[in-house]
């Protein structure tokens, strides 16, 4: 079945990282049909079509065509097969790498002219760049050092550990690399969306920071061919004696580092098409250098070249300090002193010498510093800092005094270690995202990528293993361990093995390592640049921009601060292992991204490349993490924050990116099994929490009406637990569909500024009361539903002449008690306290009336967890009756606390029996006849004509409508614009009758007796109040235990009254209605 890889194509002027995601290009040829993205106002990016969008001609022909007439609506969105198949012939990969760089310095012509496919093999675009980027300074400048200072053995563990985890992560690559297109960016782009932006952020700058460092190391490595075997004479600094040495080496190293970057930091920014055409110049250097090691190798098994080293005693001495290596010299027929004899003599005279001990008392002899391969060096010799290179077997008198002469010896500059050794050589496998970084360019970069990369790996690992085993074999072993070759007169010691001249070494390694060092100040500056334009981590936005053709200049200039950084620690060694961290990391993560996807088994994780496996990705990422902490154990820590502090940044202030990563499927699937072990049964008491449905109610324009209820419910979860905002739309779901999804965004927008974390829900539905039901319902999944409601009160009921709104608040208290769920009401909402106030005194009054499940004694302690609340004190009060004990009481209540582990003031409240007041009856009476007038109001047929028509005519402007009102609960008969009556004789009659009733209607009204049972509950409401009052004032809040509604619904609107009279005179009240379970407990 045939395979395409369908990506558009950009205009040459255009930056190669524009939208590596989504495909936004607006002057390309078209639009991607795997994934046309769309910007949602926040600049994130969300899928709109999955097709191709067709040309207005296309269309139309679609549209006539008589086979598909069952599709024909749909062919503007849906392309027939046979179109779609037609415009893949004008896709082609996105052109990658400097190309496009490149030809937007060219004239106008050369911009305009057509794209050309890409034709690189796996050769040329993929092998030989790895070669290139794999091999480097480390191999000419360190690699004997480590093989003289560790042994054949152990050189052969450090090269096979550092290869292994390269060659694993190559695994990992190539079918992360094979699963579809990878932009520009590289690794940072296939961690990205493979793990999210998060992680891809923070390895994104690890990778990024680690080829920074890679080119100050390259550069320090040229500038030490430079200073140490080109021109020895351009130093500045120059040593006062043989303690200043390092200090001198030191700062010649940081100034013409600072040159050498800034000349080729000018070189990148004048244009990368040099830095490319110089490529293929420096690859042949590295190419010719390596070859001519081998050659060497073999020719000096039959032919070793003339490297001697002087040895006195078994001590190496540094060879540029003398000429030859005796203590004497024949002159003539005199024997004089030689020049090293007055090198260690204060006196020339050799009648009466006054010498150092060791020179005395051993002699000086010459060894080869090549001897064939009779060399032995399988064993390690680790030397501290300072110490002399000694061979072992020489003779050797030693002198149990302060070493003399130190500087005519050649020493340890540093103290050695395996570990150290691991650090300092991981760099030199490094280098095997050359050929991701260059999919764009292959002609067919899902055969290519696997198959280069790993040939290249493969390819390296056997000359550096070949090369430890020639460089043991054939070079003396005190040469191996003199890092710089001060025993073989300051000659490189690779190139004492190489054939023809040692300068073919030189030279080349020379250019290899500038090579490196531009390359890598060429690819820093775009991968902080496609970071940057994904707009995952805010302050670095800035970097990606740059000049008209795309090249990124802001970012070269913080590449070139940074890596200015490493040229001033001027060591080459202090400089690997830092970037061996940064490159670890980095290869951790593609093995985690791999290991994901692939346990995960997403659909869309299809690799082309076959031979990988979890257990490789696994044990690749575990050897990356083992050689971050064996290479230096506080770089790695300092690494590792590093990225979980950009990890943390891009969490808290980066864009939000929805990338289909693994980690987002590693969330789904965490999800998923965490769901179906809730759905074995409810929470037990000790874990129940408030799982809040908060229902909001918006205005005409779709703005929250009341976004202190958000406020409310964000102190009370304070981030934890489950929150759902649902809102309700009255209407159809076909016509409301725009307004519906205008409406979750109003909503978590509100949402994300009372920093509110949860879940937003609107729903359409024909009446709001059945919508607020079916939220009740239907709102969570599985084990994570909402157990608590949390509403506002319906003000301004009693002013409105619709029942809509009480009604629907009344029916949606019904709903939540018969779903068994908790109801808290706060009524005057608009009191309550932002998050930015705080109650620096103050108390949170509870009156605890009923039981129901200890629901009011948990509220204020997760109140107080809250930094707006947590200066209040909490007080309980519970209300004693004439027969109730209230000392005992007290005593109980206060145990209780004591025993939930709750601070509280206790106070009970003694209650009286008394005579219903005057008050009480007249305020129950005005209740009723307000009730009675009404409902006469409403049987008024003409009443009921007018309010039809107020209907109709407000209903433009309340289409959204009320949370609390119900603009279809009354069936209303369609009437006409203008009421048009014709009058008849009956009809006149009629009229006249309903107006003489009138009279009688009222006087009924004034002789209406109370119902006694309302009587009673209008008592209870009026003293409660009254105690209330008296008690909580002052309060900052008060918790009240909500009544239920009537059984019978006439009642409804008496209902509302007693709630009315129950809260009169309280600023902040919240209205608790428990769900019929305990909620608290005094067990641990």
């Amino acid at each position: 079945m045939p395979h395409f890889t369908v990506v558009p194509v950009e205009d040459s002027a255009t930056s190669n990282y524009d939208s590596l995601e989504g495909i936004n290009w607006h002057h390309g040829l078209g639009l991607l049909f795997f994934s046309r993205d769309r910007e949602d106002g926040h600049g994130n990016h969300k899928e709109d079509s999955p097709f191709l969008s067709s040309a207005d001609t296309d269309r139309k022909t679609d549209f006539y065509d008589r086979n598909l007439a069952l599709f024909e609506e749909e062919l503007d969105i849906r392309p027939k097969v046979s179109s779609l198949l037609s415009r893949l012939v004008n896709y082609t990969n996105i052109t990658q790498g400097a190309r496009e760089h490149e030809e937007a310095e060219n004239t106008e012509t050369s911009r305009r002219k057509a794209p050309k496919s890409p034709n690189m093999g796996t050769l040329m675009g993929v092998y030989l760049p790895c070669l290139q980027n794999i091999f480097g300074v480390i191999l000419f400048l360190r690699l004997t050092w480590i093989v003289g200072t560790a042994g054949i053995v152990q050189s052969f563990l450090i090269v096979l550990m550092c290869c292994s985890c390269t060659m694993l992560t190559a695994i990992s690559m190539s079918a992360i690399a094979t699963n579809g297109v990878v932009p520009a960016g590289g690794a940072y782009f296939m961690i990205s969306r493979s793990l999210g932006a998060e992680f891809g952020g923070a390895v994104g700058i690890c990778f990024y920071l680690g080829t920074t460092f890679a080119a100050a190391m390259y550069i320090l490595g040229a500038i030490e061919i430079f200073l140490k075997y080109l021109v020895p004479q351009a130093a500045i600094f120059h040593a006062s004696d043989h303690h200043g040495g390092d200090s001198a080496i030191l700062n010649n190293m940081r100034v013409y580092g600072t040159i050498c970057l800034s000349l080729m930091a000018v070189v990148v920014f004048v244009g990368v098409k040099y830095v490319n055409k110089l490529a293929s110049l420096f690859l042949a250097c590295v190419i010719i250098s390596i070859v001519s090691i081998y050659a060497g190798a073999i020719k000096s098994v039959f032919q070793p070249p003339n490297f001697s080293i002087c040895m006195l005693g078994n001590r190496t001495l540094v060879r540029d300090q003398f000429d030859v290596c005796s203590k004497t010299v024949l002159e003539g027929n005199v024997t004089v002193p030689s020049q090293l004899w007055r090198n260690f003599c204060s006196s020339g005279n050799m009648s009466s010498p006054q010498c150092d001990d060791y020179f005395n008392q051993n002699n000086v002899t010459e060894i080869q510093g090549i001897p064939g391969l009779a060399s032995d060096n399988m064993w390690g010799d680790y030397l501290e800092k300072g110490q002399i290179l000694e061979k072992a077997g020489l003779p050797s008198v030693d002198v149990h005094r302060a070493v003399e002469s130190v500087g005519l010896y050649v020493s340890a500059d540093i103290t050695t270690s395996f570990t150290l050794l691991v650090g300092i050589f991981f760099p030199s496998a490094t280098g095997i995202m050359a050929g991701s970084n260059r999919s764009g360019d292959l002609k067919d970069a899902q055969k290519s990528i696997p198959i280069g990369t790993i040939l290249a790996i493969t390819t390296t690992t056997l000359v550096y293993f070949s090369s430890v085993v020639l460089f043991g074999a054939c070079i003396e072993g005190a040469v191996l361990r003199d890092k710089f070759g001060d025993a073989v007169s300051k000659n490189l010691v690779v190139g004492t093995l190489s054939w023809p001249s040692p300068w073919v070494i030189v030279i080349g390694s020379f250019f290899s390592t500038v090579g490196a060092g531009l390359q890598s100040l060429t690819g820093a500056p775009r991968l902080l640049q496609a970071i940057a334009k994904d707009n995952i981590i805010p302050f670095l936005r800035v970097f990606g921009h740059g000049k008209a053709n795309g090249e990124p200049t802001w970012a070269l200039l913080l590449t070139g601060l940074i890596a200015e950084l490493g040229i001033l620690i001027a060591s080459l060694d202090m400089v690997a292992p830092i970037l061996s961290m940064f490159f670890l990391m980095c290869y951790l993560f593609v093995n985690l991204a791999c290991a994901v996807q692939t346990l995960l088994r997403t659909p869309n994780w299809r690799p082309r490349f076959k031979y990988y496996h979890w257990a490789l990705s696994f044990l690749g990422m575990s050897m990356c993490l083992a050689l971050m902490f064996i290479s230096s154990w506080y770089y790695a820590i300092v690494a590792m924050c590093i990225a979980g502090m950009i990890y943390k940044y891009i969490e808290y202030q980066g864009a939000e990116k929805e990338w289909g990563d693994g980690i987002r499927g590693l969330s789904l699937s965490a999800a998923r099994y965490s769901l179906l072990r809730l759905e074995h049964g409810p929470p037990h008491t000790k874990n129940w929490r408030p799982q809040v449905l908060v229902l909001l109610k918006l205005d005409e324009d779709l703005h929250v009406k009341y976004p202190r209820l958000l406020t409310f419910v964000s102190q009370l979860k304070a981030g934890k637990g489950l929150t759902i905002v649902g809102s309700v739309i009255q209407g159809q779901f076909l016509d409301s569909y725009g307004e519906t999804q205008a409406s979750e965004q109003a909503v978590k927008n509100m949402m994300e500024i009372e920093r509110v974390k949860g879940f937003c829900q609107v729903v359409v539905a024909s009446k709001v009361r059945e919508g607020i039901a079916h939220l009740i319902q239907s709102c969570g999944l599985g084990g994570m539903k909402h157990n608590t409601v949390v509403m506002g009160w319906p003000y301004g009921w009693r002013q409105s002449e619709d029942p809509r709104a009480w009604k629907t608040f009344i029916h949606t208290v019904r709903c939540t008690t018969a779903a068994h769920l908790a109801l808290m009401v706060p009524k005057n909402v608009s009191f309550y306290p932002s998050n930015h106030e705080r109650f620096t005194e103050g108390t949170i009054d509870v009156w605890w009336i009923v039981h129901d499940g200890g629901m009011l004694m948990l509220l204020p302690f997760l109140l107080k967890q809250h930094k707006v609340w947590r200066k209040c004190k909490m007080r309980i009060f519970t209300v004693a009756q004439m027969d109730d004990n209230s000392i005992q009481m007290k005593k109980d209540l206060a145990t209780f606390l004591y025993q939930l582990r709750i601070e509280a003031e206790v106070e009970v409240v003694e209650m009286h029996d008394s005579d219903i007041s005057a008050y009480t009856y007249e305020r129950t009476l005005m209740m009723e006849q307000r009730s009675q007038m009404l409902r006469q109001m409403r049987l008024s047929s003409a009443e009921r004509e007018r309010e039809a028509q107020l209907v109709k005519d407000r209903h433009s402007l309340i289409r959204m409508g009320s949370l609390y009102s119900d603009e279809e609960e009354e069936v209303v008969e369609p009437v006409a614009d203008k009421i048009q009556m014709t009058w008849t004789k009956e009809k006149y009659e009629a009229e006249r009758r309903n107006r003489n009733n009138a009279p009688e209607n009222f006087r009924e009204l004034m002789s209406l007796k109370p119902d006694q049972s309302n009587v009673r509950r209008m008592h209870t409401a009026v003293k409660l109040n009254e105690v209330i009052v008296n008690k909580s004032h002052d309060a900052r809040l008060v918790l009240l235990n909500m009544p239920g509604p009537p059984r019978n619904t006439d009642g409804d609107e008496n209902y509302m009254e007693f709630l009315e009279v129950l809260t009169e005179g309280l600023e902040r009240v919240l209205l608790v209605r428990g769900g019929g379970r305990e909620v608290i407990t005094i067990y641990s």
